[in-house]
């Protein structure tokens, strides 16, 4: 695996692929960046939004997002920056943070507690109608989600617990089931994930330099070295993986952390599902 994007982030996640590139962001410092997908280059930022940006979904308008970001949910215009508040659930104490739509539509975010406070943390879900429903709580770092092409299964990490949960989702309301748990980490955390057209779950390890693969019955099948301490998130673009990392909390900072890792020669992945608003 060899650098793909100097991006020197202090906190890369939500890698997506948008439009035949990856799209990522760079939490802390509110920074949402793109890079090619077929050539190795550096990061192009595309907006910058003065407060923390936990992920962005694209809307059905080029240049227009919804964007899990300081305490809530916005609108952003990527050419101006801007945030048109839609809510903003989460006190000052806490900021969002990874986030994606369902097959649907449906767009999942999680908010945490800036220290990280067990079981301060919750998850929502942005309905079409710009609707904001807190969907699951008593998480601490809430990480992912991730879906199944067919919608009716949601994987949800909390990184501080080193746990993936398993979800049912009824695909016509986005209402979640009761959890299982999918696997358990010792070694790193478990923090993005995203699945696979072999309905396999790929999960960046922060703190394990790593990238695990599992089958759907809960079984790691494959682990790819990541070779930067923290790998946050992971994106599929044709047979391509391609893995964000942090250099956050990191002294000394080892070269290349914060940047995005790829290696060809994996299972394909889907592009990120839009949210329904134009």
């Amino acid at each position: 695996m060899n650098v793909w994007c100097p991006a020197s982030c202090e906190l890369g996640e939500g890698a997506r692929w948008v439009d035949g590139r990856l799209v990522f962001v760079d939490i802390l410092a509110g920074r949402l960046l793109a890079a090619p997908a077929d050539r190795p280059g550096p990061a192009r930022v595309l907006a910058e939004v003065g407060v923390p940006l936990g992920a962005v979904a694209p809307t059905r308008s080029a240049g227009r997002w919804l964007a899990a970001a300081g305490q809530g949910f916005a609108l952003l215009d990527q050419a101006s920056g801007t945030l048109d508040w839609i809510a903003r659930p989460l006190p000052a104490t806490s900021r969002m943070n990874d986030g994606v739509c369902d097959p649907s539509g449906r767009f999942f975010a999680g908010g945490m507690a800036y220290d990280a406070a067990r079981g301060a943390g919750a998850l929502y879900r942005v309905g079409p109608d710009l609707s904001v429903t807190t969907v699951r709580t008593g998480l601490t770092i809430p990480n992912g989600p991730a879906f199944t092409a067919d919608g009716r299964t949601m994987y949800l990490a909390d990184s501080a617990e080193g746990r993936i949960d398993r979800h049912p989702v009824d695909p016509a309301t986005g209402d979640l089931g009761e959890p299982s748990v999918f696997a358990t980490l010792t070694d790193g955390s478990p923090d993005g994930m995203t699945v696979d057209e072999e309905d396999h779950l790929w999960v960046a390890v922060w703190g394990g330099s790593a990238v695990h693969r599992y089958a759907p019955d809960g079984r790691l099948v494959s682990v790819v070295p990541v070779p930067t301490p923290q790998p946050t998130s992971v994106c599929l673009i044709g047979g391509r993986l391609l893995v964000t990392s942090a250099a956050y909390g990191l002294d000394p900072v080892p070269a290349g952390a914060g940047s995005v890792y790829a290696v060809d020669g994996v299972a394909r992945g889907r592009p990120a599902s839009r949210f329904p608003l134009d």
